[in-house]
């Protein structure tokens, strides 16, 4: 590989954890601007969905200018774009400001993830996606511990404007890629017979009845993967800790094992794509998924809380990386930026209600409930999976030759 192809490969990485940097600043900081800008509960939930809604939009439309024009180009505009508008919150004096620049970062967010899949995807073989694709979510899970580290020793001295200022840092980033990179030099496997009149098209995603099909089928699986997700890092701690009544030393530590988890599991997940198929490796990861969410509802004891969490997390969020490979694989070069973006992002915008889904069980049921809830998407999203053609191994690898 030469060498500007792997920097590009590096940059691409890396973009990926400085979003997740971004986007979790607001976990550790929306305490403070409740309190500060006088937030009741709907005005503070809004902040999250106006980002999540600004998410969807960037991935729509920088999907389509990522395969219109020069990918790499489009992803150094989505960094600089969730930068610049994260950084600007330090200036905000009202929630409607905030607002504005959640949606405006979320643009760059959203944009960013499909894009640098698609990059990735025109330097490395197909038949290396899947590793490669872990690395980018693994990237992802180091930024989210790096913004709890950064919120750890600053936000009580510079306050929760003084954290947002950060956000300005991977501008720095942004100029180490124009400067150090030769765009016109990158790998762009594939682009030699791009049928130019249909890159960046949407009506491509839903070009047929197989297509179709396989298009509603990945977003309900990414749904489900999002809704997991935010059903695990929103309400398991205080479900388990709380109502449960076990003592374990601050939240923090649940968070770091159960990264460290989820880390593994997308390392595991990766390889195992690339080595028997994504029908084979999503199946088991699905069914333990289920399994390893209800059987969670029984741990009793701190210790039990953290190794439990750190499996859960294992196979609930181990299979996030596999999007990336898949999506690659079975759509053509011409949407490679579009279809990322789309199915991901229809994830992130309706998988994003689970938490208000998850919080009206737990005012009308149990814990159990929650879990067979959790449990039962993972068994929906493995039917679905099963239903999807083109998951088989052999179409699978077929697509790309």
């Amino acid at each position: 590989m030469k060498l500007n192809d792997k920097k590009a490969l590096f940059a691409s990485i890396i973009a990926s954890g400085l979003d997740d940097v971004n986007v979790m600043f607001l976990s550790f900081t929306l305490t403070s601007i409740i309190a500060d800008l006088s937030l009741n509960g709907a005005e503070a939930g809004l902040i999250a969905s106006i980002t999540n809604i600004g998410m969807l939009f960037g991935g729509l439309v920088f999907g389509a200018l990522g395969d219109k024009y020069h990918k790499f180009t489009m992803l150094k505009i989505t960094v600089a774009i969730f930068s610049i508008a994260t950084g600007l919150i330090f200036f905000t004096d009202n929630i409607m400001h905030l607002y504005i620049l959640r949606f405006i970062a979320g643009i760059g967010v959203g944009g960013e993830y499909g894009i640098a899949i698609a990059v990735m995807a025109g330097i490395v073989k197909p038949e290396q996606m899947g590793r490669i694709s872990s690395l980018n979510g693994i990237i992802g899970q180091v930024g989210s511990i790096t913004s709890a580290i950064i919120a750890g020793l600053f936000l009580g001295t510079l306050g929760w404007r003084g954290l947002f200022l950060i956000g300005f840092a991977p501008l720095l980033f942004v100029a180490w890629m124009h400067f150090s990179i030769d765009k016109d030099a990158i790998s762009d496997r594939g682009s030699s017979t791009a049928d130019k009149e249909k890159v960046g098209s949407f009506k491509l995603l839903f070009a047929n009845k197989t297509l179709t099909h396989q298009t509603i089928g990945l977003m309900i699986m990414t749904t489900v993967q999002i809704a997991g997700y935010f059903g695990m890092m929103n309400w398991l701690p205080s479900m388990i800790q709380t109502q449960l009544n076990i003592s374990v030393s601050g939240s923090t530590t649940w968070m770091i094992t159960t990264i460290i988890g989820m880390s593994i599991g997308m390392f595991v997940f990766g390889n195992l794509i690339d080595r028997i198929g994504p029908r084979l490796a999503y199946t088991i990861f699905l069914i333990m998924s289920a399994i390893s969410v209800y059987l969670y509802s029984f741990a009793s004891t701190p210790m039990t809380v953290l190794i439990g969490g750190a499996i859960v997390g294992f196979f609930v969020n181990g299979m996030f990386c596999g999007y990336g490979a898949v999506v690659t694989r079975l759509y053509p070069y011409e949407i490679r930026s579009l279809a990322n973006n789309t199915i991901l992002n229809v994830g992130r915008a309706v998988g994003g209600f689970s938490s208000v889904v998850i919080g009206y069980i737990l005012d009308h049921s149990s814990i159990t409930m929650v879990m067979l809830f959790l449990a039962s998407l993972y068994i929906i999203s493995l039917i679905t999976m099963l239903t999807i053609p083109n998951l088989s191994e052999d179409k699978y690898v077929a697509l790309e030759k």
